[in-house]
């Protein structure tokens, strides 16, 4: 009798972990975030990026990735279905230059700094030269300094946006910028590209008595600058072969971070929105030898021949020219202004005929609805929508050097997807579901005031696995 219970009892336990085992395994799909890590969006219109359209298919989303995309695509047992019947899946949107998660700083990081990274006295030390270093901290990095409770990331998510450039502020050479997805448990999760862009300002920083205190002092100064790290570059590995032969090389933050990332062609951000700043932003390139993409793009309809005569990227601003809401209604307004204000939405289109490579970025806007409203204005300027979806996915992506991961719904790529109920820019159109890293996040309206007696509907669109996995809820 006592070895039968022994027996029923080592049943028991024998049974109790194969149950344990089978809902590990389902609980196992569960990504950092609480939910699962196997999705499929079944029956919807799928818009690539990449100009093909699949009318009635298929995405299987993996552990982050695209696992699968077609018409003809078998559905894993543990994926989590959609239907997206009536529904269209695009790749998530990039913007390409944002301060979306930096914290606003007062003056610290465009304080003047000295040779080697050392600030100036907060007395007033000024900087009389080159050797000191003004407005130039390019060993910042974005990544470093996100803070994930910006309450912009979710406005940003919700309305489409997965991925973004973030860039720092202040100074002349302010710091790396970072691509980020909008998504994570903790700051390092949203990093996919740390050092990815290094933006130039050539807005002068000093004042009458200090250096640079006009553009031409800047654009000297980045010259220097540029001159400095290509020889640190060179004379760096000579010194290392032999450092008997040659006197010790000087300590120069400055220098040792952009004589590295030059040396892996890192992009340069150079300022250009008027048609004297392209020009002079396309010699400059070809003078220092960088690898250039132009930011602003504005007047773009003017020089478009000559840009894509040197095949340069340019990113281009949604914030259009217009008046200053606080500027005199009575004061003259200049023929050039009101030209340009006019004109500048028609910039995409004409730098699009010209075969000119460009992204979107929102240049300071504070919504994604006028985003959207101003990329609109460049469709109705005459951009086609597919080259405006493409300067916000696909070709934002490349230009950002993180094509091959992102920007298209392609097999294998990180599973950014945004699932709308129409055509991305009908103003009507509204986002559904978005994933970011293969993270689902289910986008809810804001409920309308409900009338006594009312019933609220059940708006989920989403299955139960085709495993059986009973209590699993999906998180975020």
């Amino acid at each position: 009798m006592q070895d039968r219970f022994k027996f029923r009892q080592v049943r028991v336990v024998f049974f109790g972990l194969c149950i344990t085992g089978l809902i590990g395994s389902v609980y196992s799909t569960r990504g950092d975030g609480g939910g699962p890590r196997y999705f499929a969006v079944v029956n919807a219109r799928i818009v690539t990026g990449t100009g093909s359209v699949i009318d009635s298919g298929t995405v299987v989303i993996a552990k982050g990735l695209i696992q699968a995309v077609g018409a003809n695509v078998t559905v894993p047992p543990e994926a989590w279905v959609i239907d997206g019947k009536g529904l269209s899946v695009y790749p998530g949107l990039i913007d390409a230059g944002t301060d979306l998660g930096l914290p606003k700083k007062e003056g610290s990081e465009s304080t003047p700094t000295g040779r080697g990274g050392r600030r100036t006295a907060p007395s007033g030390e000024i900087a009389k030269g080159p050797e000191d270093r003004p407005g130039t901290s390019p060993w910042r990095v974005a990544a470093d300094e996100l803070k994930t409770g910006d309450k912009r990331i979710e406005t940003w998510r919700n309305a489409g946006f997965t991925t973004t450039l973030t860039v720092p502020d202040g100074g002349i050479f302010p710091g790396q910028a970072t691509v980020i997805d909008l998504a994570g448990d903790r700051s390092d999760d949203y990093v996919v590209k740390a050092m990815a862009t290094l933006p130039i300002s050539f807005k002068p920083i000093g004042a009458w008595w200090g250096f640079p205190d006009s553009l031409m002092g800047t654009i000297a100064y980045v010259r220097q600058v540029f001159d400095d790290s290509n020889w640190y570059a060179q004379a760096e590995p000579i010194y290392e072969s032999n450092v008997t032969k040659f006197e010790r090389l000087p300590y120069d933050r400055t220098e040792r971070v952009i004589a590295h990332g030059g040396g892996d062609k890192e992009i340069i951000l150079l300022p250009a929105n008027n048609s004297v700043q392209f020009l002079r932003g396309l010699r400059l390139a070809d003078e220092w030898k960088i690898n250039a993409v132009l930011y602003g793009g504005q007047q773009g309809y003017e020089v478009a021949a000559a840009i894509a005569a040197k095949k340069m990227p340019v990113l281009v601003s949604l914030k259009w020219p217009e008046r200053d809401k606080d500027a005199d209604p009575d004061a003259e307004q200049t023929l050039r202004d009101l030209r340009f204000r006019n004109r500048a939405p028609s910039s995409p289109a004409a730098l699009a005929k010209a075969g000119v490579k460009f992204a979107f970025y929102s240049g300071g806007l504070s919504t994604p609805k006028d985003i959207f409203k101003n990329a609109k204005k460049a469709v109705d300027a005459g951009l086609a929508p597919d080259a405006a979806l493409r300067a916000f996915t696909v070709d934002a992506a490349e230009i950002l050097g993180v094509g091959d991961r992102m920007g298209s719904i392609a097999q294998g790529k990180i599973a950014n997807l945004m699932v709308t109920d129409g055509d991305i820019f009908n103003e009507k159109t509204k986002v559904k579901h978005i994933f970011v890293d293969g993270r689902w996040f289910e986008i809810h309206e804001e409920p309308p005031a409900e009338k006594p007696g009312d019933r609220k509907a059940d708006s989920s669109l989403i299955s139960q696995p085709r495993a059986s996995a009973n209590g699993a809820e999906l998180g975020r």
